[in-house]
This record gives structure tokens, sequence and C-alpha cells, in this order.
């Protein structure tokens, strides 16, 4: 039985220990799809209350949001605070509990390249401070990244592990319409390519079961998205949670989530598919509160693998 190339993998070769990613998430960080730079509401599956500051989070924050046209930030030293506690807290639990020795900050929640350079290079540059951090990972959307900070990444790239991901989510512009995402598929590929130039590592994030998307044309985004020269993944089932645009959708009878099965078999064509040095980070998600209206399916992760590496092994592979 082969291993799947994981991202886990991938970190262990270049490091010689495993890595742990200490998901961090500041406050005053949003999104040009819910501030309405691009667009209103976020996406439709996107419950913005779930990407809210941690709970120790500083109170003074609250309300304040930064944007790439942001003039100052009278708040930059909480928020280094907070990402400094954020990671001491992290990364000690990782220690005790797990042994780790290594960490990549993974800049997790909203858009973490959308405020001003300034701002960003003091984050980045604390998170690579900390005692044994290798390296960033930083979550963001194609339409808010800069030049300025693409070519500071790309300095830093060159002595630290860069990586940034991208929500790619569909090539089809007529789904990301439909999920008012406020980009289209062009605007993706370009600073996928961008990213690759400059040196940094791209992971690429796929949504299958998209609104009206069959399963050719979930496979045609993962086709392209690895053609763009993505080198890990995050595959991801659409599942709808309450307070959502989709919520509405779904109790209106205009959204039939997908079926475990069609997941199964559309991830399982998607991995036969991937280049092999392509590492994968995620073959699943899902979420077990009573925020989930549909599908159940998605509600207990440990069955979702266990059901993914029983299809998997019939094609001799395991995650």
């Amino acid at each position: 039985m082969q291993q799947i190339y994981t991202y886990g993998s991938y970190l262990r070769e270049k490091f010689g220990t495993k890595v742990y990613k200490v998901g961090i998430n500041i406050s005053g960080f949003t999104c040009p799809n819910i501030d309405g730079t691009v667009a209103k509401g976020g996406c439709t599956f996107c419950e913005n209350d779930s990407f809210s500051a941690s709970k120790d989070a500083v109170q003074e924050l609250k309300g304040f949001h930064l944007n790439l046209n942001s003039k100052e930030n009278p708040f930059l030293e909480k928020q280094l605070l907070q990402l400094e506690q954020q990671f001491n807290a992290i990364s000690s639990r990782q220690t005790n509990e797990y042994g780790a020795e290594k960490f990549l900050v993974y800049f997790q929640s909203f858009t973490n390249t959308y405020a001003p350079f300034e701002t960003l290079k003091a984050l980045y540059d604390k998170a690579l401070s900390f005692d044994n951090v290798v390296g960033l990972s930083i979550g963001t959307r194609s339409d808010s990244i800069t030049d300025e900070t693409l070519e500071y990444l790309s300095k830093l790239a060159k002595e630290k592990e860069i990586w940034i991901e991208f929500g790619i989510q569909s090539v089809y512009d007529t789904t990301l319409e439909r999920i008012n995402r406020g980009h289209d598929s062009a605007n993706v590929k370009e600073w996928i390519i961008k990213s690759k130039e400059a040196g940094l590592n791209v992971c690429g994030h796929l949504i299958f079961g998209l609104p009206d998307e069959t399963q050719e044309m979930m496979l045609e985004t993962a086709k392209e998205a690895y053609e763009w020269g993505i080198d890990s993944v995050k595959y991801h089932p659409l599942y709808v949670v309450k307070h959502t645009a989709l919520a509405n959708e779904y109790m209106r009878g205009e959204f039939e989530p997908i079926s475990e099965a069609l997941y199964i078999d559309t991830l399982i064509k998607a991995i036969e598919m991937k280049p092999q040095h392509v590492s994968v980070q995620r073959v699943t998600a899902g979420i077990n509160d009573n925020s989930l209206l549909a599908p159940q399916w998605c509600r207990d992760k440990n069955e979702q693998i266990k059901h993914i590496n029983h299809a998997l092994k019939k094609i001799g592979l395991k995650y």
C-alpha cells in the first residue's frame, strides 16, 4: 500500500523532523469580499463570525479593520503582542503534547496579505524571529496581494520556508460569480504563476460540490490547478452552515449538497491525476456543531477519513 505524499512527509524530508503549523488569527484583518471593496457579504458559504478574532484578542481592536489602502495602523503593537501570545501558547502545547521541535507560523483566518506593507512586514518578521520557526504559511486571496508584498516574501524565501495559500475553489467564472467570490479564475492563475516565479511555495484550496458543478467541472479545476504549478493542495467538500447566503439557498431548495459517495469518487480521481510532487495537506473538511445544516456526513471527520481510506485502498493508496 503506497502512502499518499502528504505535506507532513514533505516537511519531514526537508527538515529532518516533524514540523508543526501554528495557526494564528490576528485581529484587524478582514477580506475585500466582506468590507465591500470587491463585493459585500463574503462568499455565499462563508459565515463571517467564524473568522472572528480569538477570545484572547486584544479588546481594543474590536471593530478595527485594515485594507490595502489603510494609511496608518495605530494597533500594530497590539497585533504584534497578539501574535507572540498566540504563538507561545500554541507552540508550547504542541511541544508538550507532541514533542514538536520546529514550527511554521500559519497566518490562517481571513486575508493575511490584505493590509499595508509595513504592517505585513512587521508581522512576518516578528513571526520569523520566534525560536525554532522555519518559515511562514500565509492564507490569502489572489486579489489581495501586492507586488511589493510578493517581492518581500520572495526575499524571505531565499532563507526561510515561505508558503502562500490561495483559495482557487473553481476555475469556472460562472461558479465564482454564483458564490459571490469577487474575482475571476484568471486572477488566481496570474498570482499563482507570479508567486511561483518569485520562488514561493504555493498551496491551492479546491472545493468540490459547488453549486451547479458536475464532476467533470470539479476535476477540470483540479487539473488546471496542477498545471498552474501548485506545490500542495487542500481538498474540501462544500458544506452548509447557518447564517450564510448558501444556507438560505439550501432552505429554499435551490442548492443540493454533494453526496459523500460523489465527493469521495471525485477526490480519488483528483488524487489519481495529481502530479507526484504535489503534496496533500487536506482531503476533507467538516464541522461537528449545531451550525452545520448539511450534509450530515460532514459532521464526523474520522468517519470521512475512514471511508476515504477504504476507497483509496482499492487503488493501492492510503492517507
